[in-house]
């Protein structure tokens, strides 16, 4: 029977596969409940017993199935008002991951460390969350780096420009643009502002942009320099 709901289901092509998938689970989980309320009432369980043994087990056990329960609801709010769909890139936790596969208690998402975590739904539900996919809205990202005192602060800023702009994954509206940032102890200091609609892989993105910096300031000889400090003695 599943099978076939299933099947018609996602032969809906005038519905998003991610509001297929709520919906599926949606009655799945219904039928999964209706099942088993039917199963015991054939096999004559005495329903009302049933359910007041159920409330002066639940009074019982009190704080320890609340959250077990508030992680239910949460599930079922999150399928039927699709904040948040399979597939869709998070930051939840302080973490950015993406959305695997939503149960009625329990999310699991995919780490860009290509881990795996499972949530409970009230995280979703009672904690700050971003959609950066369901928003639709590009980020902004920036990457700093410093250089020696005697580098050609205009070269070094076209360097950045330059080498930000070529980057695969790097929007150019708006377009990326450099800012001098401040006279450091040891370098002079750079940023480099980039937007990007590729929140889950934008570190590997600037990785490369800070390989290609650091290929083009040696062949410029631009060097990036260590912490100094200077000690000066008293002979006195």
């Amino acid at each position: 029977m599943l099978f076939v709901i299933k099947k018609t289901i996602y032969k809906a092509t005038h519905i998003e596969l991610s509001k297929k998938y709520s919906i599926y689970s949606l009655i799945k989980y219904f039928i999964i409940i209706f099942s088993f309320i039917i199963g015991l009432q054939i096999f004559g369980f005495n329903l009302s017993v049933l359910i007041a043994g159920s409330a002066a087990l639940l009074v019982g056990l009190g704080l320890g199935l609340q959250n077990l329960f508030s992680d239910f609801i949460s599930g079922i709010i999150i399928l039927i008002d699709s904040t948040v769909k399979v597939n869709d890139i998070i930051e939840v936790n302080g973490i950015v991951c993406q959305v695997q596969e939503i149960d009625i208690r329990t999310t699991t998402v995919l780490t860009r460390d290509d881990k795996y975590i499972i949530l409970p739904n009230s995280d979703l539900t009672k904690n700050q969350l971003i959609n950066w996919t369901h928003s639709k809205i590009t980020s902004r990202f920036e990457i700093s780096v410093g250089v020696d005192y005697s580098s050609n602060v205009k070269l070094v800023m076209t360097i950045l420009k330059e080498a930000t702009d070529k980057q695969e994954g790097v929007l150019q509206t708006p377009s990326p643009f450099v800012r001098f940032s401040e006279f450091g102890d040891s370098s002079l200091n750079f940023s480099v502002i980039f937007w990007s609609d590729e929140v889950f892989r934008v570190e590997n993105i600037k990785s490369e942009i800070r390989i290609r910096i650091f290929e083009m300031f040696n062949s410029n000889n631009i060097t990036i320099p260590f912490p100094q400090r200077v000690l000066h003695l008293n002979n006195e």
